[in-house]
């Protein structure tokens, strides 16, 4: 059963993720819960903030994508279908500052509200998996972009503190739409 995504303008969604330090089943479980969640939400990444848990854990997949991208993971070239889903534990990301690319980013924590954001093309990131087993993924592109977007939310970062002016001038009545709903939702429970 897919959990509850949670919504912009929840306090949640800002804070800092502790290290996860326990590999057990109850990480794997979560883990797994998770990646049901951005699943059924036809996402492609999904962070512990999102579902309501301050923890350095995120969920990426892009199996399901179209999009031209490159990666090694662990030193190899293996086919996405045996390392996605990705389960990302304490990732620690380090970006190639050139290039840097724009992309129309949205986020289930905000439905329906896309816009440009500016992120570096390439990354490195260290991470363990749910059982505990380091790995290092380089990648580019929207597999690079997916990362950063997810481990920003484990940092009480969102994609919205990325976007120019103009960007979040042209989205504001969607926040503020959105805004005022998780408000009276908040109010109901």
């Amino acid at each position: 059963m897919p959990l509850n995504i949670v919504r912009f303008n929840q306090p949640i969604l800002r804070k800092k993720g502790a290290k996860i330090t326990a590999f057990n089943a109850a990480l794997k479980k979560l883990a797994d819960e998770m990646i049901a969640t951005m699943h059924a939400a036809e996402g492609i990444g999904l962070a512990a903030q999102q579902i309501g848990q301050a923890i350095q854990l995120c969920v990426v997949d892009l199996r399901p994508v179209e999009a031209e991208f490159d990666w090694e993971y662990d030193g190899a070239r293996p086919p996405l279908e045996l390392f996605m889903p990705l389960v990302l534990v304490n990732p620690e990301v380090t970006p190639v500052p050139e290039p840097e690319t724009v992309y129309e980013e949205g986020c289930l924590s905000f439905p329906q509200i896309r816009g440009d954001v500016v992120r570096p093309d390439e990354i490195t990131v260290k991470f363990k998996d749910a059982g505990g087993h380091a790995h290092i993924l380089r990648c580019n592109g929207l597999l690079a972009r997916c990362v950063q977007h997810e481990v920003d939310h484990l940092n009480g970062v969102l994609y919205i503190d990325h976007m120019d002016k103009a960007t979040l001038l042209a989205i504001d009545p969607e926040l503020k739409a959105l805004k005022k709903l998780t408000r009276e939702s908040a109010g109901k429970s």
